[in-house]
Order: C-alpha cells, then structure tokens, then sequence
C-alpha cells in the first residue's frame, strides 16, 4: 500500500524505528509492542476512507492483526486521504468511535513569530533531570480523559522511544527553560529531509506568553541547519488554538488527516 497522506507517512517515521509496520495491499497494520496503550502507535491504516458495512469489518481485522498479537484496550483506524475525506464515518460514531481530524501544517522557512520570548533558552536536552521535567510537563498536559495514573506509563514508554530516536542520531527533545524550571517542550525527528514536530505542550501558568511561537521557531532553525530538514511537518487539532501559533511562524495548511479512535473497548 503506497501512503499519500504527508501526515501518516510522516507518523509512521516513529513505528518503523521501534514498532511493526505490515503492509497487507489494502491496508497498513502498524504496532507498538513495546507500548501496546498507545492508541495512534497501535492501528490500521486503510487505503480509502470507510463505506457502508466497513464497521463490522473494520473491527474484524483489528482484532486480527492487532488484538491476536497482544492486549489493545482500544480501537483505532486511519485512512489515506489528504482532503480529509470522512467517508462512512456514521455508523462508527453512533458505535461510540470520536472522529479525529487534524490540520498537516508544513513551513520549508520560518518567521521570527510576532511575540517572541526573550527570556526562555531553548536546548535539546542532556540531563535525566531535564528529561524527567518533560516527563511531569507532558502528563500534566495530557488529554483530560485521562488520570495522571493511566497516562504516565503510555508517555514514559513514548519518550524512552523518542529518547532513542535522538541517541541514534534521527532529531532530538527540545526544553524552553526559564533557568533550571522547563516551561515547554517537543520534538523534532528528520527522515529523508522531512522532519515531523511531536508533542507540543507547554507548562499551563506560561502560556499566552509567546513561549510556544519562541521554542518552534528556534527547533524549526535547528532542525534546517542540524539535522538536514528540507522540509516541516506539524499536525494541529483542527478546532484547538495552536494552529494559529504555527502559522505564525510561518507554517501554512497543506492536507488534513482524520481517524476514528475508540478507547476502552
């Protein structure tokens, strides 16, 4: 199966480092062994978009290629589509699926953002402090779904993957810091000149202080002079304010991607 989709082809740069990715011609079977709660690191990526009957289906072949491997308290589906095609998505919406629809933002250059931050430095991190700072940071802004308790070891589990995405040399974990306190952070990984930003959170108490715009700017200019990127790929919420901070730097829409995802089945 040939992947179109800039987003997926670029989420599928973090399972192929450690995961499983199993192309079956009409779909993608992408696992996480390592992380099996990680609902986006654990799915099927179909080819077209849902048609009618495809439910039933659908969560067939899940419960093949994924659920006979190991425990997957979720179900979870992508297709390839750039225009953010929905498809058939009625009939999994009413089965208690959430429709996921994001915004694949992509900058070859940026822009100094318009209320930059002088204050935070930004650096990829060294330190297990540091690295135990962006832990506390990304369960503190985790999707309010979710306890602190069942989030924390799918996000341990994320950032020792990214952490040895960035010992192998393929992009790093970025700090803004206000002396020692991290107030954000995120990643950057570059595969091929393409290089995908990942987890974008700030500290609650420092946002609106230009913090995010700041630390973007200064990784997207890393990430053009370090690690070879030819080109950023940033995805958005489609209905959360980020995108607005992206833009102004001078990321522009270029594709949506949807999915449908299930949690606790």
């Amino acid at each position: 199966m040939q992947i179109h989709s800039l987003g997926y082809r670029t989420d599928l740069f973090f399972p192929r480092f450690e995961g499983i990715v199993l192309d079956r011609g009409e779909y993608t079977v992408i696992l996480t062994p390592s992380n099996p709660d990680f609902y986006w690191g654990n799915y099927l990526l179909f080819s077209q978009p849902p048609a009618q009957g495809d439910l039933e289906r659908w969560q067939a072949l899940f419960e093949q290629e994924i659920c006979s491997r190991q425990n997957a308290p979720h179900r979870v589906f992508g297709w390839d589509s750039s225009t953010g095609d929905k498809g058939a998505v009625e009939p999994f919406l009413a089965a208690g699926y959430n429709l996921s629809q994001g915004i694949v933002l992509t900058a070859r250059e940026v822009t100094l953002p318009p209320k930059y931050n002088h204050a935070v430095v930004v650096r990829p991190l060294v330190e297990e402090w540091e690295w135990n700072q962006v832990l506390r940071n990304q369960v503190d802004c985790r999707p309010p779904q979710f306890t602190a308790d069942e989030y924390r070891p799918f996000k341990t589990a994320k950032m020792a993957r990214y952490r040895e995405m960035q010992q192998a040399g393929l992009g790093a974990w970025f700090g803004a810091f206000l002396g020692d306190r991290l107030v954000a952070d995120l990643g950057l990984f570059c595969i091929d000149g393409v290089a995908r930003f990942q987890s974008v959170e700030t500290v609650p108490e420092y946002r609106r202080q230009g913090i995010c715009g700041t630390m973007v700017y200064q990784v997207a200019n890393y990430g053009f002079e370090h690690l070879g990127a030819k080109k950023l790929v940033m995805i958005a919420d489609e209905f959360y304010h980020a995108a607005r901070i992206y833009e102004s730097v001078g990321f522009r829409p270029e594709e949506r991607q949807v999915g449908l995802e299930k949690g606790h089945v």
